[in-house]
Formats: structure tokens, sequence, C-alpha cells
């Protein structure tokens, strides 16, 4: 028997003049576990977390979290949901302690369970040393780490992660992805939206790979790769006239290839029967799979 779904969307939209951000968009989150909600900038990953706490109302669809039908029951939604959103907006004026307090106010924790409950969420962000900190002294990463546990402060069913590591220094994003996969391990139903591919291979169960404001994959991360990538992919570098050259050979051979900036990659190189040229084969990633599904160009 599937697992109950803590969202669930189908033929969403979403338009702002006559730009269609969300796009028939369908989408299931099971519950207790972490999907991962992958895409480049522009695919609608941002509009589709804001119709989900109903910042922003769908023109057409169904949403539904939690059970509540939203917008319609949106504030029963919410009460049980925790939001992390892409751009930091904490009270700097107030203690990292003074911030979670005010939420643990607003989100209504039974008064003599307040305290008890800002202690705990100090703990899972590892902020209880600097507790009684001014925000504007905290370092970015810490401030990331407040940010989740702002939310977590009243135990929320469910988590929405709206690129949670943006910004930050690799040594930074390790340590919140340690906090993400412990809330992921302890059963917390989680939807993250991300643009970095390592970040949703190293935390989320499946992956939703979207563009142009729909979903065009998805899956377990392993899966994918196999599906649309292979085993191997064998990379090319060299100047734009012989990358050109190696991929419209690979292309006439019937190989699947992709470009990024100075290689091109042939895509099931395992099946190439020792004909590819020179170059560097390597294991197939998701990477692979997004540029193939989402396109080699940067808007």
């Amino acid at each position: 028997m599937p697992a109950p779904l803590a969202i669930r969307l189908r033929g969403v939209v979403k338009r702002f003049g006559e730009i269609t951000a969300v796009d028939g968009l369908d989408l299931d989150v099971p519950e207790g576990t972490c999907v991962g909600l992958l895409g480049p900038n522009g695919a609608g990953k941002s509009t589709t977390m804001k119709m989900l706490t109903a910042q922003a109302i769908a023109d057409a669809g169904e949403i539904r979290v939690l059970g509540f039908e939203v917008p319609a029951d949106s504030k029963q939604a919410r009460a049980l949901c925790g939001v992390t959103p892409q751009l930091d907006n904490l009270d700097v004026e107030l203690t990292a302690r003074e911030n979670l307090a005010v939420f643990a106010r607003l989100y209504r924790v039974p008064r003599n369970d307040r305290r008890a409950a800002v202690d705990q969420a100090l703990e899972i962000a590892n902020l209880v040393e600097r507790a009684d900190t001014p925000v504007d002294k905290l370092s970015g990463g810490m401030r990331r780490r407040l940010l989740i546990a702002r939310a977590l402060v009243h135990r929320p069913r469910l988590l929405l992660l709206d690129e949670p590591t943006v910004g930050l220094d690799p040594q930074v994003r390790q340590e919140l992805w340690a906090l993400i996969d412990a809330l992921r391990t302890e059963g917390t139903s989680i939807l993250m939206s991300t643009h970095y591919i390592e970040e949703a291979e190293r935390l989320a169960d499946t992956v939703s790979i979207m563009a142009l404001g729909r979903v065009v994959a998805r899956g377990r991360p392993a899966e994918l790769v196999r599906e649309h990538a292979g085993v191997q992919t064998h990379e090319v570098y060299g100047p734009p006239l012989r990358l050109a050259e190696v991929r419209e050979a690979a292309e006439a051979a019937g190989h699947r290839v992709r470009q990024t900036g100075t290689a091109v990659a042939i895509l099931r190189a395992e099946d190439a029967n020792g004909t590819l040229p020179e170059g560097i084969t390597r294991a197939a990633t998701l990477e692979d799979v997004f540029v193939l599904l989402t396109g080699e160009e940067v808007e």
C-alpha cells in the first residue's frame, strides 16, 4: 500500500502576466521522505514553494498539503509546516534565542512548553553556545542553521526548504547537509528545492527534475542516472572547433551527448565498443541527467 502523501500537486499552473512559471505540475512527497526539487534558475521551484504556503495562488490545478486543500485550508496546513525561505529574513536586532521565541509564540506553542521548544531547536541546529548572540553577529552558516531551527521550533510534520544552502561555502553546506540528513532519518517529511546536483544526490530519497515549470523526470537519483545516462560518461576537452567535430561524430554514431563549457560528454560510453575519441571516461552522474533534461544553455 502506498505511503500517505505529505504533498500532492496535480495539474498546477501559475502565471505572471504572459509568463507561465509553473505549467501543469504534478508532484508527490510521501510522508517521511525527502524529495529534492531540482532545476535551473527559472524552472519554477520557488514559485512552487510559494504556492504550497499560499504566498502565491495557483491559477489552475489541485494542491493538498498534509491532507488540507491549499489555499482554502492553508491556515491549518501552515500550522503543521516549517518553512525555510531562500532569502534570510531573520530579525537582526534580536538574538538567536529571541528569534526562536517569537516564532514559538506565533506557532502557538503552549506557553509552558516554549522554553523547552526553543532549547531543543537550538540544540538541533548546534547553536546552544550562540543562543544569546545577536543575529547580526552570527556567520552566514549559523544564520542558515538558525533559519532551519526557526522552522522546527513547533515540531512540524513537514519541512519546506527553498534553496537552503544557496550562496554558502562548501564547508558550511556540509554542516547544513548533516542537519537536514538528521531530520530526514528521523522521519520528517521534507521538500527541498535546490539547483545543487550534489545536494540532491546526497540528501533526497527521490528527485523530481523541473524544467519550464513542470517535472520532466522523477525517481531515485541512481535510477535516473541509469535510465538517462547509463553507467559511464566519456568526456572530451578542447577548443570549440574540436568539440564541434567530436559532437557531430558522436551524434552521427547514435550517441547521446551534452556539452558544458569546454567539454563534450558522450553518454552511455559503455556501449561505444572502443570507438570513442581520446578523453576521460568516468561514472555517469545526476549532473549528466540534469543537463541532458534541462538544457545546456544558461538563461
